[in-house]
């Protein structure tokens, strides 16, 4: 399970994203970019990190360690943006921490060239989650220590929003013209060569029984949390024996911007 912690001191609000996002310290002294249960989706959106991140970790991608960090809406008291306030107050108890990473840099394609090999992994696997939040406008990469970090998964496995239809959903081609790495001719074949036989059920379950059972509770249509976890595991066992085959615009945003010559490609 994910490492437990409690919220000893709200640093500050990080105004990016629909999110809002914050900065806390905490008992471990460690300081984490919470994500909050009363944001948005509510805790679709933290199970989506803790099953993504868990997942890239094991894949070998560079993620941010996960907590699940105890809140008490105290903390934020001092707080004066009421919106800020607000979602403190709706997010006590259990929330999901990410690793601080300190002096990290936000990821510029012109400036951070990525080889081939990489960037089809990381197209690979956001096409396996559906992530639509990868894109050259919102990265959602970071340069540490001279490599590449994945943050920011809340806006994946879109189809756990309407169960009833999660296999059409799961089925679909994903679009990566858009994609933060495009520009960087990523060889997705050898990433599905290398990553699809390691989508297992074995692998998916230990993933899964990461979430926290409290965030998989009263789910409509799931009469235990194991069954939703299963739920979750299903459409990403499928989707990752055939997604290499439904990733689309790669080659087209490639050839726009070399035509324009903007580069960048290694």
């Amino acid at each position: 399970m994910l490492k437990e912690v409690n919220a000893t001191r709200f640093i500050t609000p990080l105004r990016e994203g629909g999110s809002l996002p914050g900065l806390v310290e905490a008992d471990d002294l460690g300081t984490y970019v919470l994500k909050f249960s009363g944001a948005g989706q509510g805790r679709k959106t933290l199970v989506a990190e803790v099953v993504c991140g868990e997942l890239a970790r094991r894949l070998g991608f560079r993620v941010p360690s996960l907590a699940v960090v105890g809140l008490d809406p105290v903390l934020g008291l001092g707080e004066p943006d009421e919106r800020v306030q607000e979602l403190l107050r709706s997010s006590g108890g259990g929330n999901l921490g990410m690793d601080f990473l300190s002096g990290a840099l936000g990821f510029d394609p012109l400036a951070f060239p990525v080889d081939a090999g990489e960037a089809g992994r990381i197209v690979w696997f956001d096409a396996l989650v559906n992530n639509v939040d990868r894109s050259w406008r919102n990265p959602n990469l970071l340069r540490w220590r001279g490599a590449l970090w994945l943050i920011d998964h809340g806006a994946t496995m879109i189809w756990q929003h309407n169960w009833p239809g999660a296999e059409a959903s799961a089925a679909r081609p994903y679009d990566a013209s858009d994609h933060a790495l495009a520009r960087f001719a990523p060889d997705v074949a050898a990433a599905a060569a290398d990553l699809a036989p390691r989508i297992t059920e074995d692998l998916l379950a230990e993933v899964t029984a990461e979430i926290p059972d409290a965030w998989l509770a009263d789910e409509p249509g799931f009469a235990t949390p194991g069954e939703l976890r299963r739920a979750y595991a299903r459409p990403l066992l499928a989707r990752a024996a055939v997604i290499h085959e439904r990733i689309q615009g790669i080659q087209g945003i490639q050839g726009s911007q070399d035509s324009e010559g903007n580069g960048g490609t290694t």
